[in-house]
């Protein structure tokens, strides 16, 4: 989708090659941690490891009596009284091991950044203009690990598992940092899309990803709320395509947040509402000029719209599975990302 003709950019004289390779691998590293936390998620985890220990906490139990020590922290919250208590040292060790790893990773990703970042500043590859974007990224990758910290801590003296507050909070400003760093990397693409652009399709762009980042978002309060796992028909909820008890809380808006059968309500409803657009913006596009050059992302992004579609419809028809509700994130993410990337090569258009 670009003009450059073949072997226009060499790759001696595409010195920013090296940064795009490095921003989508970036990308491909917070997928990862996504679907391990999805996973952590899942398996109830997410609360097993009590403090946080950015150093120390690298190293995972190496004896009895450490594992002991951990085990006896995990005891004292109310998720083991409440729903873990039947829990022995070996099964602890188990959910132990995905928020040891998740932790892992994440802090991984911080070195995975900062050192190829300062290599790259030292070969004089990234200007001014581009360097300081880039450690904004750095921040918001910080950010998002303190998101991840404040999470862990709602579940640690009242509740029995975090916030769906806060768990929506953590993935989207995780959605946020991987559309950025494809944003990012696409834009940096040698050469020049070709198509036509105008500013009514970068809008229908950007109203496409904010509904999918805000899909992201209902997604999390429907895993914080364990929504999944109850009305597992379709296309009908509880019997009915409007279920009654959808505003059954006081005030009103809590029932948008924690009402289980509200919130699947407001999942399915934003899925239906972006397959309604998606096909509307193809059936535009058709009548003004079609899919060539840039407009070659929408057929695309259609086609994984539909798989997500399917995909979500799976995982509640099958109880949630853990292979089908980790692999419903991580489309949802790489959803976003193609949007990213749609965006980014319209605005090179121009």
């Amino acid at each position: 989708m670009q003009d450059a003709a073949p072997g226009q950019v060499s790759f001696a004289s595409d010195r920013l090659r090296p940064v795009r390779i490095w921003l989508y691998g970036l990308a491909a590293f917070v997928l990862l941690i996504v679907v391990v936390g999805g996973i952590t998620r899942l398996t109830e985890s997410g609360l097993s490891i009590t403090s946080w220990k950015p150093i120390s906490g690298i190293i995972p139990p190496l004896n009895e009596a450490e594992w002991l020590e951990e085990f006896e922290a995990y005891k004292q919250i109310p998720q083991y009284t409440y729903v873990h208590s039947w829990m022995e040292l070996d099964d602890f060790k188990y959910i132990f091991f995905w928020e040891w790893f998740h932790r892992l990773l994440a802090r991984a990703l911080g070195l995975v950044f900062l050192v190829p970042f300062a290599v790259f500043l030292f070969q004089k590859r990234l200007s001014r203009d581009l360097a300081w974007p880039l450690f904004g990224l750095f921040v918001l990758g910080g950010f998002q690990g303190a998101l991840g910290w404040w999470m862990v801590t709602s579940g640690l003296t009242e509740l029995t598992s975090v916030s769906q507050y806060r768990l929506a909070a953590h993935l989207t400003a995780a959605s946020l940092l991987f559309i950025a760093l494809i944003y990012v990397a696409r834009s940096l693409t040698p050469g020049r899309t070709i198509g036509h652009v105008t500013g009514f399709h970068l809008a229908t762009g950007w109203i496409l990803l904010v509904g999918i980042i805000l899909q992201i978002g209902a997604g999390a309060f429907v895993a914080g709320l364990d929504a999944g796992m109850g009305y597992q028909t379709w296309p009908l909820m509880d019997g009915a395509i409007i279920p009654k008890g959808l505003f059954i809380m006081d005030p009103a808006w809590r029932n948008l947040f924690e009402n289980a059968l509200t919130v699947q309500f407001i999942h399915r409803g934003i899925a239906y509402a972006l397959v309604a657009y998606i096909f509307w913006l193809l059936w535009r596009r058709s009548k003004d000029g079609g899919f060539g050059g840039v407009h070659g992302w929408l057929p695309r992004i259609s086609l994984v719209v539909l798989a997500q579609v399917a995909l979500g419809i799976a995982t509640l028809l099958t109880s949630v599975p853990i292979a089908l509700a980790v692999g419903h994130q991580a489309v949802a993410f790489m959803l976003a990302g193609l949007a990213g990337a749609y965006i980014a090569d319209m605005r090179r258009v121009r």
